[in-house]
């Protein structure tokens, strides 16, 4: 699960500067509006749309938004109808990508993945070509400054979760779909609320990169986030520690 474990908190830093700059909100917006379109705008009986609303107030966003949104998905607001759609590839090295997007022109969208994923040494693939190197997981994150850390790692695998995976700042919780909920409502109610809770697509096995390949590897991540189109970025690349401390300095 290492690979988990860096892209993780890589992405972690990266949503904490998107945030920064209000890039976040459009992509959250999207994924709200989207999620009131297709499950009804009740959070209580639309899991997905409460995930979203849950992620957008981890972001800080306004609670006035959070409705607008709401509203456009259900057809109350103005606004585009945004079409989900997968994107598959390869990146540097042969590390499998993929990509989950909202957008409502799926021609320009795929040809900036296509044009991003080529820049960085990478190509497009077919519908398939790696979904099956990855796994539906629900994660769970918590602040480690902010949590009693022996307590929350009993609970967790007392109430069933298949993993949990720590870093310096971050402790993730993991466990296969069917569970998350479940393993969700238990942890709360044991005192424990996350900073981030969703539905990821985890890799079941790493590819390892090195020098120019991951440095590649971390601009392909960077540029594939940064269009407003694209909502995740799933990747089954391992950088080793003394790689990430070389790219970092």
């Amino acid at each position: 699960m290492s690979g988990h474990s860096k892209w993780s908190t890589i992405k972690r830093k990266k949503g904490a500067a998107d945030a920064k700059r209000g890039k976040i909100f459009t992509k959250l917006i999207r994924e709200i509006a989207t999620a009131a379109r297709m499950g009804g705008g009740d959070v209580d009986s639309n899991p997905r749309l409460r995930l979203s609303c849950e992620r957008a107030r981890s972001a800080n966003m306004p609670k006035d938004n959070i409705e607008r949104a709401i509203a456009k998905g259900t057809g109350a607001g103005e606004g585009e109808a945004y079409e989900e759609v997968v994107y598959e590839g390869y990146g540097p090295g042969g590390v499998a990508v993929y990509i989950e997007a909202l957008t409502d022109n799926k021609n320009r969208t795929v040809g900036d993945v296509r044009h991003i994923l080529s820049k960085h040494g990478g190509n497009l693939g077919a519908s398939g070509c790696v979904s099956y190197l990855f796994e539906k997981r629900g994660v769970l994150s918590f602040d480690r400054s902010r949590v009693d850390v022996d307590r929350l790692l009993e609970a967790a695998l007392e109430a069933g979760a298949d993993d949990v995976i720590e870093d310096d700042t971050h402790i993730d919780v993991v466990i296969a779909l069917t569970g998350f909920e479940s393993l969700k409502r238990e942890l709360l109610a044991a005192g424990f609320e996350p900073e981030r809770a969703g539905i990821e697509m985890e890799p079941t096995t790493t590819v390892a990169v090195g020098g120019a390949e991951a440095e590649s590897m971390l601009s392909l991540g960077d540029a594939l986030d940064d269009l407003d189109d694209v909502q995740h970025v799933y990747a089954n690349f391992d950088i080793s520690d003394e790689e990430m401390a070389r790219i970092a300095g």
